[in-house]
């Protein structure tokens, strides 16, 4: 479990996060294909802005391929 500030604390279920740093569109695109990744990171000194929104919008329209792969990311 893991706490978290906004308006108040919240306790979260850190079993359902899944992270993925992200620096290229091609990394990007494996961590949702292949991982699930559901929250991205960036580095803000070493991703230039383009390359930011290009890997946001990358995130956001690529869905996990499961099959060989969910069997891995279930055991996380």
């Amino acid at each position: 479990m893991a706490l978290v500030w906004g308006c108040l604390w919240q306790q979260i279920d850190t079993k359902k996060i899944r992270a993925a740093v992200c620096y290229s569109i091609k990394n990007t695109k494996l961590s949702r294909l292949h991982n699930n990744a559901n929250i991205i990171t960036l580095g803000s000194r070493l991703t230039k802005k383009n390359t930011a929104f290009k890997c946001i919008e990358v995130f956001m329209n690529t869905k996990f391929e499961g099959g060989r792969h969910k069997k891995r990311v279930n055991k996380i």
